[in-house]
């Protein structure tokens, strides 16, 4: 099972629009994208659980694409936990 970060996602991001967007590629295990407390709109990025071939199908084609309607490429990248662990906190 791989993780993805996707970035650069339309405030009215949806999982079902998500879900959409990767399950040409694979299925997709699971999304969490990451709202505002508020207004509860998509804060532009989320992460995405596939198997390993089909998260690597779904990177190497939407990575870079543009999003419909909006000047936004999406950016899609594979999550590092040892990146994450290595950064100091201030």
């Amino acid at each position: 099972m791989k993780k993805l970060f996707v970035g650069n996602l339309p405030p009215d991001a949806t999982e079902e629009s998500i879900r959409e967007m990767f399950s040409a590629y694979g299925t997709v295990r699971s999304i969490s994208l990451v709202s505002d407390i508020f207004s509860g709109r998509c804060k532009g990025f989320g992460f995405i659980e596939m198997e390993g071939h089909e998260a690597r199908a779904a990177q190497a084609a939407l990575d870079g694409n543009m999003i419909d309607g909006t000047d936004r490429s999406l950016r899609v990248r594979f999550e590092d936990p040892r990146a994450a662990r290595g950064r100091k906190r201030r």
